[in-house]
């Protein structure tokens, strides 16, 4: 006879091992199950963590867990092919602890984060692919997996496997994502000297910093590149939609080194050794992407309830969140014993009640937006540089006819009108 668990979660990723540790810490008999070697083996983000919803999970968390950097300073560079105007906010308050982002890597972080839910009880299985749910009766009833006799049972399921979430589309919960759904994500760790990174970055010993990169950064294409700092390395990527890439014809690891070599990002980088290439599919569909969440037996968690906010970066705090609220739910539906969709639905309106569930809906038109205009990264990006360099550059010629030549460079009355279109809409499906 099989063994039969309280709940099993596939996938230990930021979600699914938020939904294991919960459950755990409750007295739930939980399994974790990882398609990797190890948790973290196979998950690629860029490398950003949201303390809050750590916290809320893990109090004092930073204290013990391999964090790389405090991030003080986050910056954004507009960029053409020789400049970019750049913004950023540095605050001092972010500083101090408790903090409130940190830099990470996924390897080592999700390899502590899931010993942390087997401390609790939850038992990890590595290695090991949930091919398909076993379902009774139209209900949930466990996993079937790539081991000799593989078939694994509990109350409930929580589907954590990812942008794809084959598991989630057996069970008809998604179609298959078209290429403007999904981003996918290359990115280089790359080593460098922790004393050469601060100076570079202009930081304080132990100091961290962002940036992220908009525009040529990835060819005018619908997405963002990044650098952020770690301890003695640097994570360089650039997230493009599939199908700009496919449009462009343009391959990600070829996009990752014209970043690399941008004169823009290149002197942050210079004598860097790589050391590791990583690439990962990630959802960008957003809020109108979203598949069902909750059924008889099953819930579906991270980023395969396709819960990333593109317009922030905002990925494994959201997945956190879900696993958390995911636990909550079926510890209550454990308690009536009811793991029904009626009784499950609960979390799906707890989601939707929480900032992901509202952030998602706030930029639920954002990323198509862009996608259907992309003058936003080709033009505009362009000739904002264009127009800094008029008005800095000192060459004799009064500011005021400056601003009439960037002015006249616009166009003619009717693409002027047609910027001021497209600042509107922008605003519209941002607000």
């Amino acid at each position: 006879m099989p063994e039969k668990f309280d709940a099993i979660v596939v996938g230990a990723g930021p979600a699914g091992t938020a939904c294991a540790y919960e459950l755990a810490k409750a007295g739930v008999k939980v399994l974790l199950l990882e398609r990797g070697e190890y948790p973290g083996s196979k998950n690629v983000m860029g490398g950003v963590l949201y303390r809050q919803m750590m916290e809320d999970i893990i109090p004092d968390f930073h204290k013990e867990a391999p964090i790389e950097r405090p991030i003080v300073e986050q910056r954004f560079m507009m960029m053409d092919k020789t400049s970019a105007v750049t913004f950023s906010y540095k605050g001092m308050e972010w500083a101090q602890e408790p903090y409130n982002n940190f830099t990470v890597l996924r390897a080592k972080f999700d390899q502590w984060f899931a010993q942390k839910a087997v401390e609790l009880g939850t038992l990890l299985i590595c290695e090991t692919v949930a091919l398909e749910c076993i379902v009774q009766n139209g209900k949930v009833v466990g996993v079937s997996t790539d081991r000799p006799d593989g078939d694994l049972y509990a109350d409930v399921v929580v589907l954590a496997d990812g942008v794809n979430s084959l598991l989630a589309k057996s069970l008809g919960f998604h179609k298959e994502f078209r290429p403007d759904e999904v981003a996918l994500a290359t990115m280089e760790i790359l080593k460098l000297d922790k004393k050469i990174i601060e100076d570079r970055f202009n930081l304080e010993e132990g100091q961290g910093c962002t940036i992220e990169l908009f525009g040529d950064a990835t060819k005018g294409i619908l997405g963002t590149g990044f650098l952020y700092t770690n301890k003695d390395t640097l994570s360089l990527g650039v997230g493009t939609l599939l199908s700009g890439l496919i449009k462009h014809k343009i391959k990600p690891y070829e996009l990752l080194e014209y970043v690399k070599n941008h004169p823009m990002i290149r002197p942050y980088v210079q004598g860097a050794e790589p050391q590791e290439y990583l690439a990962h599919l990630i959802p960008e569909g957003g809020y109108r992407s979203m598949p069902k969440v909750a059924g008889d037996g099953v819930l579906v968690v991270g980023d395969a309830a396709q819960l990333v906010n593109a317009i922030h970066r905002e990925g494994s705090n959201l997945a956190m969140t879900s696993g958390r609220l995911a636990a909550e739910t079926i510890i209550a539906a454990r308690e009536r014993g009811d793991y029904s969709e009626q009784a499950l639905d609960a979390y799906r309106q707890k989601l939707m009640d929480s900032f992901v569930g509202q952030d998602m809906k706030k930029y639920k038109d954002a990323t198509h937006h862009f996608d259907k205009f992309p003058q936003y990264f080709e033009q505009y990006i362009p000739m904002m540089n264009r127009a800094a360099s008029k008005m800095l550059t000192v060459d004799g010629t009064p500011k005021r006819e400056k601003q009439k030549q960037i002015w006249r460079e616009i166009g003619p009355a009717k693409e002027k009108f047609k910027i001021a279109r497209d600042v509107y809409r922008a605003w519209k499906v941002m607000k």
